[in-house]
């Protein structure tokens, strides 16, 4: 946003005034929080893992662009699902480009959190990570893990000045080896539509969100490891 008609000064010239608070005065009003808990065979709780999450990929940024822009430009976003394939989303009604049709809840073709996808190796760059650089896949084989079903709320908790909501995925080692865990992302299944019946309701696998832990984390044959992703805002 452009307010009076100068707007060419170098903001690193800028002072804070003497009265002005620092960081640290004040609550941050959004946070991200990666949890992992680690059980052995008989559900005991033997490890406790936190970090702080601040990882949005490119992906995600593209979903949170206003309509206006669209309007405005005329252009559309590249989105890239974890195929390395791309795709233009736009809020055209005629054309190739898909539509926008984020969110929504249509029974023939919802979109949703698909899972908390893990992995054992790290990207550098999460904003323009489009997968985890080796995902670890749903099975009891080797170098596998047991995927449950996602746990997602039905509603947003309010507690005094702030609002949360936590999404988990539980998974079991039955490979018969320990496995380690390195990097976490939110993956969503995004339903794509083509106007003018051009086509479409396909669904693709979109990373939305990446982490690389600060310590790798192994489960052994047997364990088993629940992620939760907190997400918060304060008033």
């Amino acid at each position: 946003m452009m307010i009076g008609s100068k707007v060419d000064y170098d903001i690193s010239n800028l002072y804070i005034p003497k009265d002005g608070k620092g960081d640290n005065d004040y609550q941050k009003s959004f946070s991200a929080t990666l949890t992992i808990i680690i059980k052995d065979k008989k559900g005991n709780v033997i490890k406790r893992y936190k970090q702080k999450s601040h990882s949005p990929t490119a992906n995600f940024i593209g979903l949170m662009i206003p309509l206006i822009w669209y309007n405005t430009t005329g252009n559309s976003f590249t989105l890239t699902n974890t195929s390395n394939s791309t795709f233009g989303y736009t809020k055209s009604l005629s054309g190739t480009s898909y539509q926008i049709v984020y969110p929504n809840n249509f029974t023939n073709y919802p979109d949703y959190i698909e899972n908390i996808l893990i992995g054992s190796g790290s990207n550098s760059n999460p904003y323009s990570a489009y997968n985890l650089n080796a995902p670890i896949s749903n099975g009891s084989g080797v170098g596998q893990l047991l995927y449950s079903s996602i746990s997602i709320p039905t509603s947003i908790t309010i507690n005094g000045s702030q609002a949360y909501f936590i999404i988990s995925q539980s998974y079991a080692n039955q490979s018969g080896a320990t496995i380690t865990i390195s990097e976490v992302g939110i993956i969503l299944n995004l339903q794509l539509y083509q106007p003018n019946g051009n086509g479409g309701g396909s669904g693709n696998s979109i990373l939305v969100w990446y982490d690389v832990l600060s310590s790798p984390i192994s489960v052994g044959n047997g364990q088993s490891v629940v992620i939760y992703y907190t997400f918060s805002v304060n008033a």
